[in-house]
């Protein structure tokens, strides 16, 4: 079999493994991945090896646990051997256009090995909105945020004071929006295919390695308006997509009211969702067009899920490791290779560049921590080995290095059964995801002892070995570059 000489890897922001068609979705929110799952191998539990996105990719791009250079460490350390660094030292031409996400910058690592690297990343952002007071003058929302320290103490009154101002904001104060796009945070999908197409023509027949990392199902939910016809229905206003943002985003408001504004939220993410499944599909035609996409290996996945009030909760904060945070679609397509759809097994992302570089024959560098599934891929093979997340309770903003220092979380996700450690205070919740897909029922302590064993046992050998494999010299060379870049 010829290998392929290219590799196109696709990474979506929040895209949660149970909203795309190709595992089971029924609004058709990825009808291109879906056309091409049957001749790709379509993973049925692939699993990040850490959540959010500043702790999920070291494992994608470098095989590495994100906590394993110590916990106030963020991103790829220099010199660190990466899918850009491998590819490119085999003479591929490599380039990346990521989106506009803030942790996927050249500040964290990611720029290295990319002979083109544009993040997007705006001089003058969009400000999100914090609830209602986004919308309303300078001086009448100073006068609000005394109000409403007021207000927390009035009770009833107090609640229905902020819903009266929220509805003010919303309905009456400051100029309508004229488009979707004019409130997105986050360049599009087409703004960064576009960028890509440019650089695949001017590439000539050079072999590459292009990543792109895509924002549309990211928050604050402003999808491409062709997007919202394409998934049917009618189409939403700029006034009522900001109004649902707005509100979804309240945090004084109870789960039973957010509840109510949850099938439109989940109407403008699946058009985040369609918008990137366009685009992809864009691409791969212009690939087709140049003769490149039968000589591509071609991986799409993405770096967390995202919330919808499934466990009470709203976008991917690291405080859990649920299963809409850490089970992602996964599809990779190696041109003339004969494998199929894995229908068991908890497949980590830390697995993914050392089975890309092995479909590439190009050689794994034996500091990856994960291991190339490339041989079980062909043969069609399972494996029992579970699936380690991690992430440090918390830390939602990793610029702060204070976020960085809080107590770790946990799992270990097997095929069936996934166990959940927390460190401060202590707890320890066992889920029999066959039984209880939902997690709403830890299993007591008596109960699958042998399973419960096992789990706790990887989970020591993980932590032993995340302490024996600490790089000094890789730590101290990322601090520094954190402090220069900081001065």
């Amino acid at each position: 079999m010829d290998m392929p000489r290219s590799l196109l890897l696709v990474t979506t922001d929040c895209l949660r493994a149970d909203h795309v068609g190709f595992l089971g979705y029924q609004r058709p929110t990825t009808p291109f991945l879906d056309a091409i799952a049957g001749e790709s191998t379509a993973f049925c539990s692939a699993i990040v090896a850490g959540s959010p996105t500043y702790y999920s990719f070291p494992a994608i791009l470098a095989s590495r646990y994100p906590l394993s250079l110590g916990r106030d460490v963020v991103g790829i350390a220099p010199q660190q051997p990466t899918l850009g660094t491998l590819l490119k030292d085999q003479g591929f031409a490599t380039a990346a256009f990521i989106a506009g996400n803030p942790y996927l910058t050249p500040h964290f690592g990611y720029a290295q090995g990319f002979d083109v690297f544009k993040d997007f990343i705006r001089e003058d952002p969009i400000p999100v909105a914090k609830g209602a007071a986004g919308n309303a003058s300078h001086r009448l929302g100073r006068l609000n945020r005394t109000l409403e320290k007021i207000s927390r103490s009035m009770g009833p009154v107090g609640a229905l004071y902020n819903e009266a101002y929220f509805q003010y904001c919303e309905r009456w104060s400051g100029p309508k929006p004229e488009s979707l796009a004019a409130l997105r945070r986050f360049p599009s999908a087409d703004v960064i295919v576009s960028e890509a197409i440019n650089w695949l023509t001017a590439l000539g027949e050079r072999n590459f390695f292009l990543w792109i990392h895509l924002m549309d199902p990211h928050a604050p939910y402003y999808p491409h308006e062709a997007a919202l016809g394409l998934i049917g229905g009618s189409g939403v206003t700029p006034s009522r997509a900001r109004y649902l943002n707005n509100a979804w985003n309240r945090d004084d408001l109870s789960i039973t009211r957010l509840e109510r504004y949850r099938p439109e939220i989940l109407r403008l993410y699946d058009a985040g969702v369609r918008w990137v499944d366009t685009q992809i599909g864009h691409l791969a035609d212009v690939l087709r067009h140049s003769g490149r996409w039968e000589n591509c290996l071609f991986a799409a996945t993405a770096d967390h899920g995202e919330e919808f009030l499934d466990h009470m909760g709203r976008y991917h904060a690291p405080t859990r490791l649920t299963e809409e945070l850490i089970r992602v679609p996964l599809l990779l397509r190696v041109p003339k290779a004969r494998t199929k759809a894995l229908e068991r097994g908890a497949f980590s992302l830390l697995h993914l560049a050392p089975t890309l570089l092995d479909a590439l024959s190009v050689p794994v560098p034996s500091c990856f921590q994960g291991t190339s599934l490339w041989t079980q891929l062909q043969r069609g093979e399972s494996w029992e080995e579970p699936a380690v997340v991690e992430c440090v309770k918390g830390c939602t903003n990793p610029f702060r290095f204070e976020d960085r220092l809080g107590p770790r979380i946990l799992a270990i996700r097997a095929a069936r059964f996934k166990l959940v450690l927390r460190f401060d205070p202590p707890a320890e919740d066992l889920y029999d995801l066959e039984a209880d897909p939902l997690e709403a029922r830890p299993l007591p302590p008596s109960s699958e002892r042998e399973v419960r064993r096992y789990l706790l046992e990887r989970a020591r050998a993980h932590l032993r070995a995340s302490v024996a494999s600490q790089d000094p010299e890789s730590r101290i060379r990322s601090r520094l570059r954190e402090l220069q870049s900081i001065n």
